[in-house]
């Protein structure tokens, strides 16, 4: 196959054949990645390559090509400001028979020091990485298979969100159809965002800040208590944080009693202004977290509300808007969040409203977002849906022709919570191959395919929420997730943990 493999500006770095099984390990993968091995479901000739994509930058590129080759491609994306092939998604296409590629958006691991007066590699990072990826890959394909393929298809989340947003709107052609959970869109708004939290919260002996405990021992359950219900039933779920405007002032201390099983009205004051809406010079930037997301945000892997300023803006600012790695980000303020805006390296905003060219080729779009998302506001998928309604002058029935929006309750960022989030977006919350649903109304991907190629659009996700997130310990419940702007509402009279006790509703 090497031999075959005609591309100037590719170097091939592996081509063998991996037996299903195989645990493949990948020695040169940065440690912040975290995928040091990845098993694969499926016989595949994987090809590894470096595609130059200027004199100073290009892209690890990997293609995984199975022998039960349906005939169907698949692109899938990264997170974070990473430089992370996700080779859990190569491995769930390829054994489903997507002759499926993924590159490392042209830097490798997670920090965005690459980005460093080099600004070809913030375009890799942009658009380029996922596009020229798209463009080998199905050169590559044909010459292994001999044919085209039949249909493209793109599978990411956050910043595969976006990445897959980008296609539709700047390279339409490239694929048929696009799975793009929680997008990072409007992303230098998304930076400034995730930034601004720390001007609320100070450091950690600030006396606005919270600290996880309290975040998850009381500021979450007054959170539920005061809008867990509103769906008609409390199980620990929001269906809807739009409709939650959470007052924390019942936590906070009577004068002279202060404990810790209270706070203080600065505290207070803090998180009022957490939960509201993004402004920049008195413009408005961005939606507010939702509630419901405050425990990740606080205590997940990656926190917005650690009293320090968050990685990804630090280093977008230091590397790639400053170009300058000694810069104090704990001054950034609005002149700066409104220089990223102004500057938008490479369109990497990701806000176009018009999708016509996709929509003129029959394209389809699936959004998804967990509604207690602590990473990127839920909110954001909300507005980029109206957002596209109305620069292209439609209402949800002309949208539902070719894109449709699904919030998922209790979903975390891309996948976890207290939901039923597993909605086939992810091999690893099926707990492996063996154990995927791959009914398409209950697997985006799938769905996806069956909107593609036999015309039925999903109506709503069915997701599964596993004990303890154990696949082996059982199905704990099931809930099907409405399309926007539809809302999910309990019947009032069923069993809560079954799908048949809630509807879908305009409210």
């Amino acid at each position: 196959m090497a031999s075959q493999i005609s591309n100037p500006n590719a170097t091939v770095l592996v081509s063998e054949l991996v037996p299903a099984g195989t645990n493949l390990t990948f020695p040169g993968s940065d440690p912040s990645c975290n995928r040091p091995f990845q098993v694969v479901s499926a016989d595949i000739c994987r090809i590894a390559m470096f595609i130059k994509t200027s004199g100073r930058s290009g892209i690890n590129f990997e293609a995984w090509l199975p022998s039960n080759w349906t005939g169907r491609f698949l692109s899938t994306g990264n997170g974070g400001l990473g430089g992370c092939i996700q080779y859990e998604d190569l491995a769930y296409a390829s054994a489903l028979g997507f002759a499926t590629v993924g590159a490392d958006n042209g830097h490798k691991g997670m920090s965005g020091a690459p980005f460093l007066n080099n600004s070809d590699v913030v375009e890799d990072y942009a658009f380029r990485s996922i596009h020229t990826g798209v463009v080998v890959g199905k050169s590559l394909t044909e010459t292994f298979y001999g044919h085209p393929h039949s249909k493209s298809y793109y599978l990411g989340c956050s910043t595969g969100g976006r990445q897959g947003l980008k296609s539709v709107q700047d390279f339409p052609d490239d694929f048929d159809g696009v799975v793009a959970g929680a997008p990072a869109a409007d992303f230098n708004h998304l930076i400034a965002w995730m930034g601004h939290f720390f001007g609320i919260t100070g450091n950690t002996s600030a006396p606005t800040f919270l600290s996880g405990k309290q975040w998850t021992d009381l500021v979450h359950p007054d959170i539920l208590s005061q809008c867990d219900g509103i769906d008609g039933v409390k199980d620990a779920i929001i269906e809807d944080p739009d409709v939650c405007n959470y007052d924390p002032s019942g936590l906070v201390c009577t004068e002279g009693n202060q404990t810790d099983a209270c706070i203080t009205e600065m505290q207070a004051e803090a998180i009022r202004k957490i939960f509201k809406p993004f402004f920049i010079e008195g413009e408005f930037a961005y939606p507010r977290i939702q509630p419901g997301s405050e425990i990740e945000a606080a205590t997940g892997p990656v926190r917005l509300y650690t009293g320090a300023p968050f990685i990804f803006t630090s280093d977008w600012f230091r590397f790639a808007v400053f170009n300058d790695p000694n810069f104090d980000v704990t001054t950034l303020s609005d002149k700066d969040w409104a220089l990223a805006q102004e500057l938008d390296p490479f369109n990497i905003s990701t806000w176009s409203g018009d999708l016509s060219a996709f929509r003129g080729r029959q394209g389809k779009l699936l959004t998804y977002h967990g509604q207690t998302d602590g990473t990127i506001s839920s909110k954001n998928s909300e507005r980029y849906y109206e957002h596209v309604s109305e620069t292209m002058s439609l209402g949800t029935s002309e949208l539902d022709d070719f894109y449709r929006f699904f919030r998922i309750s209790g979903m975390n960022h891309c996948f976890n919570g207290v939901g039923a989030w597993e909605i086939g977006q992810t091999l690893n919350g099926a707990g492996g191959i063996a154990n995927l649903n791959l009914d398409p109304d209950s697997n985006v991907l799938m769905a996806m395919v069956r909107w593609v190629e036999e015309g039925v659009a999903p109506e709503d996700i069915l997701g599964t929420k596993f004990v303890n997130d154990t696949v082996a310990q059982g199905v704990q419940f099931a809930r099907r997730h409405c399309r926007y702007p539809l809302r999910n509402m309990y019947d009032g009279v069923g069993d809560p943990t079954k799908k048949e006790s809630w509807s879908c509703q305009y409210v």
